[in-house]
């Protein structure tokens, strides 16, 4: 039989787990230095692509906004199947941006 003083300690504690393993599960963000990251040319900013190196790219193609993007409508950032287990900047863009459906 537990008493209402052991209660209320073990749920403060099961609550706490939770929260860290809740803040713990966020991806860590794609870094343009990353070997994936420079071949396909990904950038945090989109306006800072290299316009010589990809002459197609446009000021409006964003990752926010790219077929591959699976972060949520307005989010800062989100996970793409090409950079698994990390997300990009929804402001961000890589050469293999293909236009929403």
């Amino acid at each position: 039989m537990t008493t209402r003083r052991v209660f209320m300690m073990q749920s403060v504690l099961g609550a706490s787990v939770l929260a860290s393993g809740a803040a713990m599960a966020a991806a860590p963000m794609v870094a343009e230095t990353d070997a994936n990251a420079k071949g396909l040319g990904y950038v945090a900013d989109t306006a800072k692509a290299d316009a010589k190196k990809y002459p197609k790219h446009a000021d409006t193609q964003l990752c926010s906004n790219c077929a591959l993007y699976q972060g949520k409508a307005g989010s800062t950032a989100g996970g793409c199947p090409l950079f698994a287990g990390k997300e990009v900047a929804a402001k961000g863009w890589c050469s293999a941006w293909a236009k929403k459906a």
